[in-house]
């Protein structure tokens, strides 16, 4: 009997049972708006703003290279899953397609996975939201905070999809306005021409007069690269998104066509200004921030707590979106019997309310272990998805070397999305990820425990989706013979 599963017309997926209803249930709330913002905003994440002075001070001017690298890689991942959710949209976006292309094991692994990145993001952003308002209001405890954080967006979450994405239109908002402002004014104050500005206006000096453009030599560059690549992670939500908008094709192929100017601008435009306005090894670019100290030079008036204030709204947005992220891959999951049944149900709204509230429950209970167990419990559940990213970008890398053939056959014109120089580009793509894990478990530290744990993390959900599938195959040939 064939198990394998098939792909609905909406791209919802099907179990062999038959069981699992198609991804209708949910309702297309998001409008275009929404989904332009979610594009552009939800590639910016807090590490930005607060890990890229680490990186700076790792690699010197040569970070950029790091940036470049990185953002290159998700340029091309970027636009294989545009490819595939072009032509079949669907709230479990590649783990529906890995499912299909390869096999339910690497549906359920790479989903499950995904949704585990994700619910322990609730906890890192809750807690880091939280230390932002204790400063403001310390009148209220740090958990008491991440406690209210917490609820407020599951309750945006439970009222619609649409408020869900109202939300993160204005979030997204800010954080674009933000970084354009910061790279418009940085660059006046760089050549000088900013009225009032306490920066020399050095030009282009300060990426080689601290020791050149490689102060710590040419191979900072994979350590920047190591110190960078989780920044990026997020720019695959808009695809989970675009299943609940009223034009998903049209909404995925504007996202992955803006994917390299919203990297360009918003990353390398950022950092570039940065190391402009300062030399790399300013003491206070680790110290306050890079962000913080480039405001700093200029002469922005209480730099810190307007960098808090975007800081905030990046937090704000990424939990927003990563409950929501998390509740589609459990919704998806449900749908496809990888989950329980109860996650594929959604409400008269189109809101999946049990899979909503089965990942903030696992998002309370990461935030509490932040709380108790910081430096034990906490640290393995944060070491133990770390390198989840990367083996989600890998699989989005083998699935399309198979998905390109099976539309292909099945509906040639839902192409609309091609990945550039296939397969040639997408091989290549596959191998810097596995270069970058590689280098990870070679570098050592933080890096190759984050490495080891994924792995074993993996090996574990894999083990129990291949002992599920065998059961589920062999009940159903139990239920063949009795016919």
């Amino acid at each position: 009997m064939n198990t394998q599963p098939t792909l609905t017309k909406e791209g919802g997926s099907t179990g062999s049972t038959g069981d699992s209803q198609p991804s209708d249930g949910l309702k297309a709330g998001l409008k275009n708006r929404h989904l332009s913002m979610i594009a552009i905003g939800g590639v910016i994440g807090a590490g930005l703003f607060v890990g890229s002075g680490s990186g700076i001070a790792a690699a010197g001017p040569a970070i950029l290279l790091s940036y470049a690298l990185v953002g290159a890689m998700v340029v091309f991942v970027m636009r294989m899953l545009g490819e595939m959710a072009a032509a079949r949209p669907s709230s479990g976006s590649f783990s529906a397609y890995a499912d299909r292309a390869l096999g339910r094991w690497a549906g359920f692994t790479i989903g499950w996975l995904y949704w585990f990145f994700w619910v322990v993001v609730l906890a890192v952003e809750a807690t880091a939201g939280a230390k932002i308002l204790e400063s403001w209001i310390p009148a209220v405890p740090q958990w008491g905070w991440a406690l209210i954080v917490m609820v407020v967006l599951t309750a945006t979450n439970l009222a619609s999809v649409a408020s869900y994405g109202e939300f993160e239109f204005w979030f997204a908002g800010i954080k674009v306005v933000a970084i354009a402002a910061f790279v418009v004014v940085g660059l006046l104050a760089v050549f000088g021409v900013l009225p009032g500005s306490d920066n020399p206006g050095a030009g282009f000096a300060h990426l080689t007069d601290a020791g050149g453009f490689f102060p710590m030599g040419a191979g900072a560059i994979l350590t920047g690269v190591l110190m960078v690549v989780f920044s990026f992670m997020g720019s695959e939500i808009v695809t989970l998104a675009a299943g609940e908008s009223e034009d998903p094709q049209r909404a995925v192929t504007k996202a992955t066509n803006s994917v390299i100017w919203r990297i360009g601008v918003f990353y390398l435009g950022s950092i570039f200004v940065v190391l402009t306005l300062l030399p790399w090894n300013d003491k206070s670019i680790v110290d306050k921030g890079s962000y913080v100290a480039a405001l700093d030079s200029i002469g922005i008036p209480h730099a810190g707590q307007v960098m808090n204030v975007i800081v905030l709204t990046a937090v704000l947005s990424c939990l927003n979106s990563g409950l929501y992220t998390a509740s589609r891959m459990a919704f998806s999951l449900g749908e496809r019997g990888d989950a329980p049944k109860a996650f594929a149900r959604t409400n008269k709204r189109g809101v999946p309310t049990a899979a909503i509230l089965g990942s903030v429950v696992f998002g309370f209970v990461a935030v509490f272990f932040n709380y108790k167990w910081p430096d034990t419990v906490f640290a393995f559940l944060l070491n133990s998805s770390g390198a989840v990213a990367l083996f989600v970008w890998l699989v989005i890398c083998v699935t399309q070397l198979k998905m390109r053939g099976i539309i292909q056959r099945e509906s040639p014109e839902k192409l609309v999305v091609k990945m550039w120089l296939f397969p040639y580009l997408t091989y290549a793509t596959a191998a810097m990820i596995v270069f970058v894990l590689g280098y990870m478990v070679y570098d050592g530290g933080s890096n190759r425990e984050q490495v080891v744990l994924s792995l074993l993390v993996a090996a574990l959900v894999l083990a129990i989706g291949i002992v599920k599938q065998r059961f589920a195959k062999a009940g159903a040939e139990t239920e063949l013979e009795k016919i």
